[in-house]
């Protein structure tokens, strides 16, 4: 062998061994640590034990690390940061536009029937679930706090009702951040987190009403301290707009423009129906906002650009508007659930590695800071349900902790409240300053109830834990909660109420009738649900139903996986394809029928002898 045939084989051999050693460093590189992993015994974002570590067990770290950790890195580091940032800001972006499409998409198909809801001026539960459902059907609270106040200005409803039917908007409001939580489906560990982050919001508006609603109905007690606030003529001011609409409604209007003063015209009795809006006629046929202006049905054209959207059309019907809405409500909802996965990939991707005590360190900010901070940031998005839906995905992955989302919630229905001042100071009503700042107390009062006391701070918390914690048992829990509590229940609880607003002792009679049985009904559930084992057997069959789903869910890998084992026993034991045995049997049969043949023949030869 030649001197260039050893070298070459040499340097074969280390480059093998280099990458041997290079494969080894991805894999380990790759590989999921643990916190039993590392001497210091933290634990870092991406762990395989991550979802395991609770809040308590998380030690302090010291701004310094999270300075070194936030903004101690190389020119290279810094640039892929920059590309990750910049990624995060589209997804964002985009986002907030599916959130804008999903809630105009939802006002252009209910309007008329959240304009028929909104006409009742009903008992404190009719006005309290009215909130409720009309929050739920326009997808956004704000809208719904501004309509109610133009409302009571226009004194098409009483200021007493309109304060119970912003209790209600304060529930429905949450509805949205439930739906971003159910994003995380995929994933049993997110999802009861972010479930969890989106639901404190619901535990908190619904204990706040559990209070407040009895007390307001005896005593006016917010009717009485706004009044003595408000002053008894009130100018008019400039309608504001926030800039988050400055940045995403551009885009959104050129794809949809609800039309409010439908659901306002037909709740002030100004029309009878939708049927007055339609069909849709433009003057000569001209697709601008002067041409087809008050002549429009629930899609709108843009007063300022005087385009009209896309989804607008000349000679349009009630039901192609609430088509063209239904549209757009699920064109909203699938990019919204597209971009959720983009930026939930991007900041787990960012956040790899970074040890949870510099993200808690980080995010752990005071409480009271993080109402304030709540409240700025919901001011300037002029919407609780953006800056709830937004914070939602954060707990999800595990970046907050339930303990911090809580407070931030809080402030976001403070600054909700915002909108509604606003409206009522464009409308110039007492009337309706005195609704926005019943609004505004009703939320302060809760807080006030909930939060400063650490064991009525828990009450709210534990009981989205709880609700967080059913996920585990079935992942369709949720899209159960969103329909039963925030659809099912408030139809049921709005339907009893109005029974007792007729003028016919029959039909009070029947609601008191309906209560009573409702009353029992709810009585026997508590006490099956306490003392006859109906809790369990609930719980066994969500498992069921999951393990079910998961069963079919995984039904494909696992019968690939029956395949390749079947197949490694055969080339094992040397066993023979069904085929080949089959073939194997037909020649057997065929040697049998020859041997049965010749039997004959020979027992015939020896008769014949």
């Amino acid at each position: 062998m030649t001197d260039d045939n050893i070298q070459n084989d040499a340097t074969e051999e280390v480059e093998s061994v280099a990458a041997l050693e290079l494969e080894e460093a991805d894999a380990i590189a790759n590989e999921k640590r643990s916190r039993n992993d590392r001497i210091t015994g933290s634990t870092h974002y991406g762990d395989v034990d991550f979802d395991e570590e609770n809040s308590e067990d998380i030690r302090d770290a010291t701004w310094s690390e999270v300075y070194e950790t936030c903004c101690c890195h190389t020119g290279q580091e810094w640039a892929v940061i920059a590309v990750f940032m910049i990624l995060v800001c589209i997804s964002l972006f985009f986002f907030l536009f599916g959130l804008d499409m999903l809630g105009n998409g939802a006002k252009v198909l209910t309007g008329c029937a959240a304009g028929g809801l909104l006409s009742e001026d009903a008992n404190p539960v009719a006005g309290l679930m009215i909130g409720i459902l009309v929050t739920c059907l326009l997808q956004s609270s704000s809208t719904t706090t501004s309509i109610i106040v133009s409302l009571v200005g226009a004194s098409a409803i009483s200021t007493r009702n309109g304060i119970y039917m912003v209790m209600g908007a304060n529930i429905g409001t949450s509805v949205t951040n439930t739906i971003v939580s159910m994003g995380f489906v995929g994933n049993g560990d997110e999802l009861e987190r972010a479930f969890s982050g989106a639901t404190v919001h619901d535990m908190f508006n619904f204990l706040t009403v559990l209070v407040m609603l009895p007390i307001e109905a005896v005593s006016g007690l917010l009717y009485r301290i706004t009044k003595t606030m408000t002053p008894d003529s009130v100018g008019k001011g400039n309608k504001w707009e926030g800039p988050l609409k400055k940045i995403v409604s551009p885009l959104t209007k050129t794809i949809i423009i609800p039309n409010k003063s439908v659901s306002k015209d037909i709740a002030t009795k100004r029309v009878e129906s939708c049927d007055n809006f339609y069909p849709v006629n433009c003057t000569n046929g001209v697709l601008d906002y002067n041409s087809c202006k008050g002549n429009y049905g629930l899609i709108a054209c843009d007063k300022k650009t005087g385009k009209c959207p896309a989804f607008f059309q000349n000679g349009a019907t009630q039901k192609d508007d609430e088509i063209s809405g239904f549209v757009v409500l699920f064109i909203g909802l699938v990019v919204l659930i597209a971009c959720l996965v983009m930026l939930v990939t991007l900041l787990q991707k960012m956040l790899l590695g970074t040890s949870t005590r510099i993200l808690y360190k980080a995010t752990n900010v005071n409480g009271y800071i993080g109402i304030v901070v709540g409240m700025g940031l919901t001011i300037l998005v002029q919407s609780s349900s953006i800056t709830t839906s937004v914070l939602t995905p954060l707990v999800g992955i595990g970046v907050l902790h339930l303990e911090q989302m809580f407070p931030l919630t809080l402030g976001a229905n403070i600054g909700t409240t915002f909108t509604g001042l606003m409206a009522a100071l464009v409308s110039g009503s007492s009337d309706s300053l005195q609704v926005a700042l019943a609004h505004l107390f009703f939320n302060i009062i809760g807080i006030a109830i909930w939060y400063p006391i650490p064991r009525m701070r828990q009450v709210p918390l534990n009981m989205a834990k709880k609700l967080g914690a059913a996920t585990r048992i079935w992942r369709g829990f949720p899209l159960l909660y969103l329909f039963v509590g925030f659809f099912i229940i408030p139809i049921m609880l709005l339907s009893i109420s109005l029974l007792f607003d007729q003028d016919s002792k029959g039909f009070k009679v029947l609601g008191s009738i309906i209560v009573i049985l409702f009353l029992l009904g709810l009585g026997r559930i508590g006490y099956k649900w306490k003392y006859k084992g109906l809790k369990e057997s609930i719980i066994k069959k969500m498992e069921t139903r999951q393990r079910r789903n998961d069963a079919i869910r995984s039904l494909p890998d696992n019968m690939e996986y029956c395949k390749s084992e079947v197949q490694r026993l055969k080339e094992h034991t040397g066993l023979a394809d069904e085929e080949d045995v089959e073939d194997v049997e037909d020649v057997n049969e065929v040697q049998h029928a020859v041997e049965d043949v010749k039997e004959v023949e020979d027992a015939n030869e020896d008769n014949s002898e």
